[in-house]
């Protein structure tokens, strides 16, 4: 039975809760509002929840070349979904190694694991490295591979949920049947650590879809616009807006709609454009990530 000073402890919650969930999605409306508002009205009155006029300028002018956004979204879901799977997979792994107690050199693969953490050689000679050593330039590995492909955090993290949350007894229980290390890794360790490796893999999926430094760096000239993830692309045409409304004699030699472009409001319209995947399939996965992070809070 509950108490009544339990009850009230819980609508106090959940008021409080309900606020904090209404601040974390009025950004998001705020932000479609102002990319359906007319250009005028929003340079007149400010951002606002009720515009006076809607116009679909703003996504008219980024659609108006729609090949070219189908073609980045699908760059972007194939870069992200090759990179999540490879970041978890190298992670995982890893991660397992390092949680094994008698592991050989165990100490000295985590030093380098976590040196990398600390230090890095810089821009430049990464640069020079993937361009020159690897040669990755305008190609589909120049999106997967540099920053992203393994994280020392997610291999610290995952390591630490598996020496927590998983008791020794399972695995002398499958090495008592026989199993392989690579049997225990499937069998019981992949299993059992679903939700610290899916909340790991929205990270790193995060990751890849955001990523535009990547394409910055390593894609040139036409063949490599031709893998230009969504963020790239939408960072392009903000590039080209901020030129026709800062040059206006480039404008005035422009004809027809392509002057008149609604600066703000296409930039309003093109963080919507590039977050609206994300808002779509998160709340599929954040079953797993509240118990990844609940289970990882309370083990740790």
């Amino acid at each position: 039975m509950r108490t009544r000073e339990t009850k009230i402890i819980q609508s106090i919650a959940h008021v409080i809760l309900i606020l904090i969930t209404f601040m974390i999605i009025m950004p998001f409306v705020l932000l479609f509002m102002s990319s359906i508002t007319e250009e005028n009205t929003l340079i007149r009155n400010g951002y606002s929840f009720f515009p006076e006029v809607i116009s679909m300028e703003s996504y008219a002018y980024i659609f108006r070349e729609g090949a070219k956004i189908f073609r980045a979204y699908g760059v972007t879901i194939l870069v992200t979904a090759i990179g999540t799977l490879l970041n978890t997979a190298l992670s995982s792994t890893l991660a397992y190694g390092l949680s094994i107690k008698n592991l050989p050199f165990k100490r000295v693969v985590s030093f380098f694991v976590l040196f990398t953490m600390l230090f890095n050689g810089g821009l430049v000679p990464s640069y020079l490295m993937w361009t020159g050593t690897f040669e990755i330039t305008n190609t589909i590995w120049a999106l997967i591979v540099p920053n992203y492909m393994l994280s020392a955090m997610n291999v610290f993290l995952i390591r630490t949920y598996y020496v927590t949350s998983i008791p020794d007894a399972l695995y002398e229980a499958a090495e008592i049947d026989g199993a392989s290390t690579f049997g225990v890794f499937r069998n019981i360790v992949l299993p059992l650590g679903k939700p610290i490796l899916i909340t790991m893999g929205l990270f790193a999926g995060l990751g890849y879809w955001n990523d535009w430094t990547n394409g910055l760096y390593y894609l040139r000239g036409i063949s490599g616009e031709k893998l230009y993830s969504i963020q790239n692309l939408l960072n392009r045409m903000i590039s080209q807006i901020q030129f026709l409304s800062q040059n206006s004699s480039a404008a005035s030699t422009i004809s027809g709609e392509a002057a008149k472009v609604p600066a703000t409001g296409v930039r309003m319209a093109i963080a919507f454009v590039a977050i609206l995947p994300i808002l779509c399939i998160y709340p599929f996965l954040q079953k797993y990530f509240q118990e990844g992070i609940a289970m990882g809070a309370v083990k740790g």
